[in-house]
């Protein structure tokens, strides 16, 4: 059974060209399916049933599993099945008829327009609130989340993820860092330097969060974005999104002026040899990890008096301003980089205040 794993892991990665947390999380299920498989009896592979597949599913709800992990649970089975039937190492299909409880997706949260601009606006006025922690060494480019709502590591089975885990393939490798302050946590006394750099810092924040806002690209594929993507004549910055699916993304004047600052006067202060091409840089010049970016986003929230926000957060909003702005639907899933419209519908939930307002210009009753 192992073998199997390694095989089924292998076609994942190098056959569907899915991420590495698409591929560790679809591995880490089927894990648990086989082991749970071995526990009943199933000695071999072609032991296994749909009785068994049901019996592991009924016993992770029993753990306490939420409706979301069984839905993907049962979807990495019925992956696997399907694959373990046509490699003939199954005789048939077992997970076809498998079924799964329909996953509760809850509405995103959403900061208001205002708010949106008081957190974007943040750096130079506010510190951020959050804790330094130590830096991570780690690939150049940061792999996409799996799926999108959440950004969490479940699998969502959208696409390719070719060479490495963002998708773009061959670009060398450069070390990510914790992009935390530029003084350790005991100094006192700042130098020159360390004020350069605590500057360098503040124009980071602001470019970042104008970019997450203004472009609405998951916090995944601004960090691992690079100078050259970014077309300053047109405003238009290229993402390698879920699947290695390039899109290009325009972005407004505030996120321009924002851009030209740190690339000026902030990343110049913040390179090394190791920063290669890293758009987004750490304090100690590696590229800016996507989870010290949450911390940043979750900081200047903190500090600025606003509800508890992550990057996605940013996303949800910025899709569902566009929304009440009037942006067509399909427009809004190309920006986001949405594989099916199905996920950019969930936006419409939100703009209730756009339903309103067309209910009053259009109702005769209003």
């Amino acid at each position: 059974m192992r073998e199997a794993v390694d095989d089924f892991a292998g076609h994942l990665a190098a056959v569907r060209n899915r991420s590495a947390h698409t591929v560790r999380a679809y591995v880490g299920d089927v894990v648990s399916l086989l082991d749970h498989a071995h526990r009943m009896g199933c000695a071999e592979l072609p032991e296994l049933d749909l009785a068994v597949l049901r019996s592991w599913l009924a016993k992770q709800r029993t753990m306490g599993a939420a409706r979301t992990s069984l839905a993907r649970r049962a979807a990495s089975a019925r992956t696997f099945s399907a694959w373990a039937h046509r490699a003939g190492l199954l005789p048939a299909d077992v997970a076809g008829a498998l079924s799964s409880p329909r996953a509760h997706r809850d509405l995103p949260t959403v900061l208001r327009a205002d708010q949106a601009a008081a957190l974007v606006e943040a750096p130079g006025r506010f510190a951020p609130a959050v804790p330094p922690s130590p830096p991570a060494e780690g690939p150049s480019r940061p792999s996409s989340p799996a799926r999108e709502g959440s950004q969490s590591s479940t699998p969502d089975g959208k696409g390719p993820q070719p060479s490495s885990p963002d998708g773009k393939g061959s670009r060398p490798s450069t070390p990510t860092d914790d992009g935390s302050g530029p003084a350790s946590p005991g100094s006192s006394d700042p130098s020159p330097a360390a004020d350069g750099v605590a500057e360098a810092v503040l124009l980071r924040d602001r470019a970042l969060l104008e970019l997450l806002y203004g472009t609405g690209v998951r916090i995944s594929e601004a960090c691992g974005l690079d100078v050259a993507d970014v077309d300053h004549a047109r405003r238009v910055v290229r993402v390698f999104g879920k699947g290695g699916r390039e899109r290009a993304v325009p972005y407004g004047v505030p996120a321009q002026r924002a851009l030209d600052e740190w690339l000026r006067h902030g990343r110049p202060t913040l390179a090394a040899p190791h920063s290669r091409d890293a758009l987004l840089l750490g304090a100690r010049g590696g590229r800016l990890n996507p989870t010290t970016a949450r911390r940043i986003v979750g900081g200047y929230a903190a500090a600025t008096g606003l509800p508890p926000i992550s990057p996605h957060g940013l996303r949800h909003s910025a899709a569902t301003h566009l929304l009440e702005g009037g942006a067509d639907l399909r427009a809004v899933q190309e920006l986001l980089g949405h594989s099916s419209l199905a996920s950019t519908q969930i936006y419409t939930h939100v703009s209730v205040e756009r339903l309103r307002t067309a209910y009053r210009q259009a109702h005769p009753r209003a």
